[in-house]
């Protein structure tokens, strides 16, 4: 149960570059005026960006996850912040609260938008027991229909959507045959297409999606090669993914150029693709590069259950601990085996901020 478990929280993103529909936004600046930044973020998907939807009982309510941010658990699943509170920080928002938490905190702390990421999950219903995009879209436009925010706090708000392979993840475990993965990806992406539409048709003025990083590199793989080698299965099913989200997109826009649609168009809003497969490879070789005590394998993890079957905040009946967290988690890249450390998330952020500008 515990590698079941540590199966289920793959997660995000793609790379593309230039623009892909006319809510996208180019790679090259076109000059112009200045543009005010997003004031509210608004965020989807997985364990990736979940900053404290899942439920108590899930590891990222136990130790030793959160002891570097804030110290305690917080329902991350890192030792500290994750991609949500860094894309939060580049536009000078406060990281979102967590949607299931809304009714214990004051209003005017959702002022900053909300996040509706629950881990484990994807377009699709998946072995988690968690709400998959489509709800957390449902709660979102309840909110919406509430009014707890205005149309002009939308048309100021960004959206990150972040997809993990749990979606594959799940197939997998379920036994799917080799013959029905291009069909299911397929799948996939066009629910992801819908999705990003929807939630642009809620008002949301822009949205930043990711691409799949390179799954094969999980720690939960590599294992089986001493975190060395990453698994070529996993890394052509991300690739393939990806490959099949830019057709789409570049579909999509050809689509509207012909039939002269608008309802996807607005020169103050934009999509981008957040490349976090190029943005993980170029933190490994920078990690891997750097000389001294600094220097570690970015694909072996810091926390790690002591045998088979434990896992990163394992705890026996007496309350014995079944994992061991290593020395410097300060410079390990992952946490636990699917999930980048603090510094790991810090490390992929550095390599975003071209993508991220375009959303100024």
């Amino acid at each position: 149960m515990e590698k079941q478990r540590d199966l289920l929280f793959f997660c995000l993103v793609l790379a593309c570059s230039s623009s892909f529909l006319p809510w996208v936004s180019s790679s090259s600046s076109e000059g112009g005026p200045e543009k005010a930044p997003p004031k509210l973020l608004f965020v989807f998907g997985d364990s990736y960006a979940d900053t404290g939807n899942t439920e108590e009982l899930s590891v990222a309510w136990v130790p030793p996850y959160g002891s570097t941010f804030p110290g305690e658990p917080s329902g991350r699943f890192s030792d500290g912040l994750v991609l949500t509170d860094y894309v939060a920080s580049y536009f000078g928002i406060e990281s979102p609260h967590p949607y299931r938490l809304r009714n214990h905190v004051n209003k005017t702390v959702l002022q900053h938008g909300m996040n509706f990421a629950y881990g484990g999950t994807g377009v699709f219903d998946t072995m988690a027991k968690e709400p998959n995009m489509t709800t957390q879209i449902d709660f979102f436009q309840s909110s919406v229909e509430q009014n707890v925010y205005t149309k002009h706090d939308l048309s100021s708000s960004v959206a990150l959507v972040s997809l993990a392979g749990n979606d594959y993840a799940a197939f997998a475990m379920k036994k799917g045959k080799p013959e029905e993965l291009p069909s299911f990806i397929a799948s996939v992406i066009d629910q992801l297409i819908h999705n990003l539409k929807r939630i642009r048709g809620l008002g949301v003025g822009k949205i930043m999606v990711t691409a799949l990083g390179p799954l094969g590199c999980l720690p939960q793989l590599t294992a089986v090669s001493s975190f060395k080698n990453c698994s070529s299965k996993w890394d052509s099913i991300a690739r393939l993914h990806n490959l099949k989200l830019r057709q789409s997109l570049q579909e999509l826009k050809t689509n509207e150029s012909i039939t002269g649609s608008s309802c996807l168009s607005s020169s103050s809003s934009a999509l981008t693709v957040l490349d976090l497969d190029s943005a993980f490879i170029s933190a490994f070789d920078m990690l891997r590069h750097r000389s001294g005590e600094l220097s570690e394998n970015p694909l072996k993890p810091c926390c790690v259950g002591m045998t088979a079957g434990y896992s990163c905040g394992s705890v026996g009946d007496k309350g014995v601990k079944n994992y061991v967290v290593c020395d410097h988690p300060e410079t390990s890249f992952f946490w636990d085996n699917i999930h980048p450390s603090q510094y790991g998330w810090r490390a992929v952020y550095s390599f975003l901020g071209s993508s991220l500008h375009h959303l100024l």
